[in-house]
């Protein structure tokens, strides 16, 4: 059983969490931290890189996590943002580092650089081998012979699995289009310029085969290796090959979605620290009113928004939020959601999709989440509530490190790819907060609706 040195001021800590994980957007880092905790280690995913004040409140951790914007940032941001974060996790005397990504892979050379990351994060990680894992079968993300595909619409069993440079979403993303599929390709673009890869068919031929074709890969020097995946048996597979390289040589960084998280707790049973047990919660219905803010663009928020039937529904208007009279229009905002939360009201603010081509013309986009963040908080310094909800990546990252909490733990699952955690704050007013945080290609049509009736018949398997 892991446990922690009180003294984190000198030196690697004996018997400290032996995973890290830096989310390069909140609602993805939340998505790892759910499937850590649901295997029953001990978990805690901080907004800062950890210091001993906070360490020294946690306890004993067998997982930690950093959430982060890098998604958004430009290279130098994220070089002095991972530099913090990866001398915090060898001081911590990790196995594994694992730099968590959208399972769309969705980056660019100059806005949240894979690339930058990778070289950033491998000066604390001296292992050989630096693994992309490129796929997420249970939010329906695939990685055949290193091409990226991803289904498109909620999970109803109608949608269609297209190649990430052709996805109706993401090769249309406003800040990160993805325009190429080949994850080898979109790694070289960014810099990682010798990426090996291993496809599926290796996996058949046994774990002993396995390592040795990648024992063949790594005299090559290469940057990264890609790991293909199409099914979770997949994910169990490198899973056991990860094991044995962090276990074998120095520690490992590795990049890719939950998937990450998935294929190292597939290895617990295998292992000493598999005295872990798999934690099953369910959230109970909300009993106070919840507020939602939506600024995600993307068609299937919408579609959700459309489906929230049990709030007020307030549309906000994006170049007004973000114009020349910004605060006064934002002020009135929130007397309008904070008086119809004070009546019992359920409220829903969304930004409008009546023109997006206009908003991003005018330049209002990258100011938008911030906007939004600002929004957040004033209602929540006028309305103390029990559980709230974050859709949009970008409007997450922001939106979390505005309200001045330090931390999240898991509290329970509500859909794939989003959970709901409790929130870890100084102030009294936000310290408790059930938080759920989603990104605009997540969760079923009725999401908001189940966030405030809760997931009581949930049986804890993965949703």
């Amino acid at each position: 059983m892991n446990t922690h040195n009180d003294d984190t001021s000198s030196g690697d800590i004996a018997g400290g969490p032996q995973y890290a994980f830096y989310g390069d957007d909140f609602t993805g880092a939340t998505d790892t931290l759910a499937h850590l905790a649901r295997a029953g280690l001990r978990t805690m995913l901080l907004l800062a890189p950890p210091d001993a004040t906070h360490l020294g409140k946690l306890g004993p951790l067998d997982a930690i996590g950093v959430a982060g914007a890098a998604r958004t940032m430009s290279p130098d941001q994220q070089r002095a943002e991972l530099t913090r974060v990866g001398q915090a996790f060898a001081k911590l005397g990790v196995r594994v580092l694992h730099y968590k990504v959208c399972s769309t892979f969705d980056s660019a050379p100059r806005t949240g650089s894979i690339g930058v990351a990778i070289r950033t994060l491998r000066e604390y990680c001296a292992n050989p081998l630096v693994a992309v894992i490129g796929g997420q079968p249970s939010l329906r993300r695939y990685c055949v012979f290193g091409e990226l595909y991803a289904a498109a619409g909620a999970d109803d069993g109608k949608s269609s699995i297209y190649r990430i440079d052709r996805h109706p979403t993401m090769s249309r993303h406003p800040v990160t289009p993805m325009s190429e599929a080949d994850l080898r390709v979109h790694l070289q673009r960014q810099g990682v310029e010798n990426v090996q890869s291993i496809d599926w068919r290796c996996y058949a031929a046994g774990d002993a085969a396995l390592q040795t074709e990648l024992e063949r890969r790594l005299t090559l020097r290469p940057d990264a290796v890609l790991f293909d995946v199409l099914d979770d048996s997949h994910l169990q597979t490198i899973g056991r090959l990860l094991a044995n390289q962090a276990r074998s040589a120095a520690p490992l960084l590795a990049v890719g979605a939950s998937s990450v998280a998935q294929a190292y707790v597939s290895t617990l049973g295998q292992s000493a620290a598999g005295e872990a047990t798999p934690r099953c919660e369910r959230l109970a219905r909300a009993r106070s009113p919840v507020f939602v803010m939506a600024g995600s663009l993307s068609p299937l928020t919408e579609v959700q928004i459309r489906a929230a039937r049990s709030y007020r529904r307030i549309e906000l208007d994006p170049l007004q939020m973000t114009g020349e009279s910004a605060h006064s229009y934002l002020m009135a905002q929130v007397a309008a959601i904070a008086a119809a939360l004070r009546s019992g009201s359920n409220v829903l603010a969304f930004t409008s999709r009546r023109e997006p081509s206009a908003v991003e013309s005018s330049g209002a986009l990258p100011r938008l989440a911030h906007a939004c963040a600002v929004l957040l908080r004033q209602v929540l310094d006028a309305e103390k509530l029990q559980r709230v909800g974050i859709a949009g990546g970008d409007t997450s990252s922001i939106a979390v490190r505005a309200l001045g909490a330090w931390g999240l733990s898991y509290l329970a699952p509500l859909s794939a790819g989003v959970s709901v955690c409790r929130v870890h704050a100084d102030n009294p007013q936000l310290d408790g907060i059930e938080l759920m945080l989603k990104g605009g290609q997540m969760g079923e049509v009725d999401l908001f609706e189940k966030l405030l009736e809760g997931h009581g018949d949930n049986d804890c398997t993965d949703v």
